[in-house]
């Protein structure tokens, strides 16, 4: 670490529950930056849901908690250069798990956007001490995310954000960009905290795609909104890829215990969507698509965009969320729309999205009449109630 200058400063933003978890956890990977000999210059703040408090904090186990909402942003800054994806950093994002990752670099308007956005959310997270142990951020006046009114708390943190919304829309609303080939717009998603700014915009270009369109769209975890399920169903006029794991791509695959039945409950999802495009006569125009690649899990999200007589997407959406329920309602979401004319990176994007389904199969009825493809009863049942939290 070079410090010659001095004023290097280092933050990071973790969720609180996912960041405890196990005893080798993040929280005990970053302590050691706030023992050393450059601890003064590092800051680690760990995000709570005020959602998670009280009987259900105390009776849920530390491996399901995070249904319930977490920070699950997914951004790193460095000067005025911003890596923005939906990956996190442990060891297989590294080796054998398929992710998207963009940089954007000498960018200082979205890394100061980022930077204020990421500074809001550490205003009402918990800081964490040398010794392992946690503080409310005392550096601001910020209410109890555990104690007092949730209510009172999810306002005040909503006002917030909102705020830093319009302050930046009204300093980028007389910028003269005329010359500009490529633009790029935030979104964020904070369902627990009533934000909802990500999805309404994903939401209205799921709606307005016309005739000749063509839209791609990736998850991870295969479990669309009602509203998204709707827009793609019966708004919607493009036509349409959807791309997700396959059951053996999925993360929890060969899992213990009852994480082991996820891949089969995202099965379950999936083949319920095909039987309403089946259902609705959509089946033609809509197809779904399941990455299998030996030995690797998949997790790449996001949305590519095609515009009628073109063969090359001009717009993408590249971040955090995985367009499921707990992406629109639970979790602290980002990711960025990028939207351009440029020829190289229009010819990037149809690149990317290209390779991810080269490794693809589509899914057919066929497909879930496969022995292995029923799911077990249990999971079926979970699916039905608790569907909403996945």
């Amino acid at each position: 670490m070079n410090t010659s200058e001095g004023n290097l400063q280092v933050r990071i933003l973790l969720d609180y529950m996912r960041g405890s978890r196990g005893k080798q956890n993040s929280r005990k990977m970053v302590e050691p930056l706030l023992k050393g000999k450059y601890g003064d210059r590092c800051k680690v703040f760990l995000y709570h849901t005020p959602k998670l408090r009280g009987v259900m904090k105390a009776t849920i186990p530390d491996r399901f908690n995070e249904l319930i909402g977490l920070q699950h942003m997914k951004l790193y800054i460095i000067d005025d250069d911003l890596i923005i994806s939906g990956a996190n950093l442990s060891n297989d994002y590294f080796t054998n798990r398929q992710d998207r990752y963009f940089v954007v670099e000498d960018c200082a308007e979205l890394c100061d956007f980022y930077n204020k956005l990421i500074e809001r959310v550490m205003e009402f997270s918990f800081l964490l001490q040398s010794d392992g142990n946690t503080d409310l951020n005392s550096a601001v006046n910020c209410i109890h995310p555990l104690k007092g009114s949730r209510k009172t708390f999810i306002q005040e943190v909503a006002s917030r954000i909102q705020m830093l919304f319009r302050d930046e829309m009204e300093k980028r609303a007389s910028l003269d960009k005329e010359d500009a080939d490529t633009w790029i717009f935030p979104m964020v998603q904070m369902g627990q905290l009533d934000v909802y700014h990500d999805s309404a915009i994903t939401l209205k270009l799921i709606q307005t795609a016309p005739v000749g369109a063509t839209l791609k769209l990736a998850t991870g975890y295969f479990n669309l909104t009602f509203d998204y399920s709707q827009a793609l169903l019966r708004d919607c006029q493009a036509t349409c890829h959807l791309l997700t794991a396959h059951p053996t791509a999925n993360g929890f695959f060969n899992a213990k215990g009852i994480a082991g039945g996820i891949p089969a409950a995202y099965t379950k999802i999936e083949e319920s969507f095909y039987d309403l495009c089946e259902k609705m006569d959509q089946h033609n125009r809509i197809t779904l698509w399941e990455f299998i690649k030996p030995g690797w899990t998949y997790h790449a999200k996001g949305l590519w965009y095609t515009l009628p007589d073109q063969r090359k997407p001009s717009l993408t959406l590249i971040g955090s969320s995985n367009f499921g329920y707990r992406s629109v309602n639970r979790d602290l979401e980002t990711q960025i729309a990028v939207v351009t004319k440029n020829n190289k990176l229009q010819d990037a994007l149809h690149e990317e999205q290209a390779q991810l389904f080269s490794c693809a199969k589509p899914a057919t009825r066929k497909t879930f009449l496969q022995q292995d493809r029923v799911p077990p009863a249990w999971v079926c049942a979970i699916v039905l109630f608790f569907r909403y939290y996945f």
